[in-house]
């Protein structure tokens, strides 16, 4: 099905509002997001031509915003010099994951996520715990696991080492795994 673009002047009112909450859950940064929505529609003015319409104009449009919030990382890691993580291990941690990364125990309450992910309120809480995340884990975790970039890429957008970026997964992890079983899982 081949989709066709509304008039530029139309996507703010139609879209602003889905790219900007976009924006923001990944930046949790309402400037940043504003300004990145900003660049998101210039740039899509400037390649409009070249809209094939095999997406539909949202999705076409939160492309666009995906690879702008990438670049954004890019920039600022490589103005701040941000100290990261060392790799030191987080007490007990190993007994969660394997050498890749991956859980190394079925836990007994996540055994069944479709039935918790088709519930609005897993999301709610799962939203709350990402948001108590340090920021750069936030993004870290966000960029991974809800939009799927793969962890290369996110290394060179957040200037870390491969060894920095699998840390910082397994530890977010952990965390997040802590909030949920706190006010998800056994509450």
């Amino acid at each position: 099905m081949m989709h066709q673009l509304s008039k530029p002047e139309q996507w703010l009112d139609l879209y602003g509002d889905i790219l900007y909450r976009y924006g923001y859950a990944r930046l949790r940064n309402p400037d940043a997001a504003e300004d990145l929505v900003q660049e998101t529609l210039l740039a899509a003015l400037r390649a409009r031509d070249r809209y094939a319409g095999q997406a539909s104009e949202q999705t076409w449009l939160i492309g666009i915003l995906k690879h702008k919030i990438i670049d954004h990382f890019r920039k600022i890691s490589k103005e701040s010099s941000q100290d990261y993580d060392n790799g030191a291990a987080i007490e007990g941690e190993d007994e969660f994951f394997d050498e890749k990364g991956n859980w190394q125990h079925d836990v007994s309450s996540w055994s069944k996520p479709d039935k918790s992910l088709e519930q609005s309120q897993f999301f709610d809480v799962l939203q709350r715990c990402i948001e108590r995340l340090p920021p750069k884990s936030a993004q870290l975790f966000v960029l991974r696991e809800i939009d799927g970039v793969d962890a290369e890429e996110i290394c060179v957008a957040m200037s870390i080492t491969s060894n920095n970026f699998w840390v910082m997964m397994s530890r977010t992890r952990v965390r997040l795994r802590h909030c949920l079983d706190l006010n998800w899982f056994n509450a």
